[in-house]
């Protein structure tokens, strides 16, 4: 897979742009992020402060999880899963018994889709062009990093590496055959709990979440 991506790099640009436009010579870690600093395969370049690219143990971590796109937070400090959803995601991987420092965490897209609501910039859902666009970066992390265990951290990520038809809503926390990893499985994003309507919806989503990582713990 990395050579197919080599070969990518020296095809000529086509009118539908994507990171492989911008791709190094050489696919390792260090060169992909370092690219990807520079990525105008979409349009989203434009708003956004920085590329945020995944980050953590990048050789055969135990776990890699892969979510939508940075926030607000992450845009500004230009690493993943800092804002409020990250920080509920830390508690949750500490509760059901996962070392963060032992995984590689990342986003499908990276970069901060956002629309202005008065002094703030609110999260916007990216379109499917944009998280295609994007693809071949994350293609390229899961190759390097190579996860015994692959997350994916609701809809957006899931349809990305496991198809469009994909519902996180009905086959959350099920062991799923994938290309990715010997072991895939899908769980709902953090941010969307912190979207629960009330405290008590609030609880019983978080609870649900931390129930599907611990499927994943005993795996380690």
């Amino acid at each position: 897979m990395l050579r197919d991506l080599q070969e990518k790099v020296c095809m000529p640009a086509i009118p539908n742009r994507s990171a492989l436009d911008y791709f190094p010579n050489e696919i390792n870690y260090k060169s992909l992020k370092v690219a990807a600093e520079g990525c105008m395969g979409c349009d989203l370049y434009k708003t956004a402060t920085q590329t945020v690219f995944g980050e953590g143990r990048v050789r055969l971590a135990a776990i890699m999880f892969v979510g939508e796109q940075p926030g607000d937070e992450e845009d500004l400090s230009g690493h993943p899963f800092v804002g409020p959803a990250g920080r509920l995601f830390d508690k949750a991987l500490a509760e059901a018994g996962i070392d963060r420092e032992k995984t590689y965490v990342t986003n499908a897209v990276k970069h901060f889709k956002w629309k202005p609501r008065g002094k703030r910039r609110i999260h916007e859902k990216p379109r499917a062009s944009e998280v295609r666009a994007c693809e071949p970066w994350l293609e390229a992390e899961i190759k390097v990093v190579r996860p015994g265990i692959l997350v994916c951290l609701g809809a957006t990520a899931a349809q990305a590496l496991l198809g469009n038809d994909f519902r996180v809503t009905h086959m959350r926390g099920q062991w799923l055959e994938s290309s990715h990893a010997a072991k895939t499985i899908a769980t709902v994003h953090p941010s969307s709990i912190l979207r629960a309507p009330d405290a008590q919806a609030r609880a019983e989503q978080y609870a649900a979440f931390v129930t599907d990582l611990k499927i994943v713990a005993a795996q380690l």
